[in-house]
């Protein structure tokens, strides 16, 4: 089923949020799930977090960054446009309970599907301290959002431009050499990201959740792409997660199998480029 695009705003550069209209999405999307969609017909499928959705109004919030040609067509449909097929949402909620002190640690766009697992921590009584990370100011979205559900908010980038200079696993060092102890923590970015903060949780017992977004083909488990080691266990994303105990997780394989098409990608995006210049000429 297609999905009107009913706002879009840039929320930095190359990333694009969009509002769509998906009434049964909206009703039944809970955190940490997802959606795939289609642009066009021959279009392939990707996966996409939502970071928001409101039921009454029958809308569903996505956040896209322009990686390869799908996202880049997808970031250049504007208000009225049609996207051709939504699908979701897909995959299995995050767990929810009390747990006490509470990391949300996110990268990048991965900031978008930890605001609403945040916000869902933050009420079941969960004291929330949130870290956010970008390679710059710009590439740090959802501020606002993020600070109006969680207790403490550190914020870093790459360059030093906003917050701290360095990167998330800097910040949470500082944190745990200072002695702060933490009950849990989940954290959704770049996979190396995630990988990393684990290796720092792991020697300290700190329950560590990821999001992991793998390559995805139809999202029911069937086709297999999406597959990740757990432990000793094959997983599939789709319908096993796409939340996993982050310390199981075989990120290297994981990384591995999501550059497998990397060159088929690059050129698919440099065609698109490509034909984005010429239509922009006319």
């Amino acid at each position: 089923m297609g999905a009107r695009i009913l706002y879009k705003e840039e929320l930095a550069p190359k990333v694009m949020k969009f509002i769509i209209e998906s009434p049964t999405i909206a009703r039944q999307t809970k955190p940490g799930q997802f959606l795939i969609l289609r642009v066009h017909k021959d279009g392939e499928r990707i996966p996409l977090s939502i970071p928001a959705t409101d039921p009454e109004k029958g809308t569903v919030m996505l956040v896209s960054q322009e990686v390869g040609k799908t996202t880049a067509m997808l970031n250049d449909l504007e208000v009225g446009d049609e996207i051709y097929d939504v699908v979701g949402p897909l995959g299995r909620p995050t767990h929810i309970e009390k747990f006490g002190t509470t990391l949300a640690i996110g990268g990048g766009v991965g900031i978008a599907p930890l605001y609403p697992i945040v916000k869902e921590l933050k009420k079941a009584g969960n004291y929330v301290v949130s870290i956010l990370g970008g390679r710059s100011k710009e590439f740090v979205i959802m501020e606002n959002e993020m600070r109006s559900v969680s207790d403490k908010v550190f914020i870093c980038t790459d360059d030093g431009s906003y917050g701290e200079k360095g990167f998330v696993s800097h910040v949470l060092q500082h944190l745990l050499k200072d002695g702060r102890e933490f009950d849990f923590c989940i954290t959704i970015g770049p996979p190396i990201m995630m990988k990393v903060i684990c290796d720092i949780t792991r020697p300290y017992g700190i329950k560590t959740y990821v999001s992991l977004n793998t390559i995805m083909v139809d999202g029911t488990g069937m086709c297999g792409a999406c597959r990740v080691s757990v432990g000793d266990k094959t997983k599939f994303v789709c319908v096993d997660g796409p939340e996993f105990d982050g310390h199981q997780v075989n990120f290297d394989e994981m990384m591995k199998r999501l550059a497998m098409y990397r060159k088929q990608e690059e050129l698919a995006y440099k065609a698109y480029l490509e034909k984005r210049k010429e239509m922009s000429r006319h």
